[in-house]
């Protein structure tokens, strides 16, 4: 059993997995396509013969990378990153959803636990601090650059 890497068209990477599982084939183990991870896809089979038999009917698919791949290579993958990661007190933001959306930003507080990062918005008359999901916000300026 192995750990492969599965080259595939660009921005078909999601595709190419979900009818690689839609196949049901016993000798496939596990499927990996992360967002990080642009033009391929990881497959855990038993060995490559399987794997390219299933990769002939599949059409974004391109080829099998050589080799196998290890878990130590894919493990970073596994485990979600919080998306207040990167975030410091200080920074200035931009919220990019929710009803403030478009608003510039100063970060006041961080609450890695709830993935929540707590605003102080720019243009208000009186600064109300706004407490919103670390996923709705982008970074512009930060004190650590």
């Amino acid at each position: 059993m192995g750990l492969f890497a599965v080259k595939t068209t660009a921005s078909q990477e999601q595709t190419v997995a979900d009818m690689i599982a839609s196949r049901e084939e016993d000798e496939v183990h596990a499927i990996l396509a992360p967002d990080q991870l642009t033009s391929y896809v990881m497959v855990e089979a038993d060995n490559t013969a399987v794997l390219e038999r299933i990769l002939e009917e599949i059409p974004h698919a391109r080829t099998i990378v050589p080799g196998n791949s290890s878990l130590t290579e894919v493990e970073h993958f596994l485990s979600p990153t919080p998306d207040v990661e990167g975030i410091a007190e200080g920074d200035i933001v931009e919220l990019i959803a929710g009803p403030f959306q478009g608003e510039k930003a100063r970060v006041q507080r961080i609450d890695e636990g709830k993935d929540q990062v707590t605003v102080e918005l720019y243009e208000a008359t009186v600064p109300i601090p706004v407490t919103v999901r670390g996923d709705q916000i982008r970074v512009l300026d930060s004190d650590e650059r």
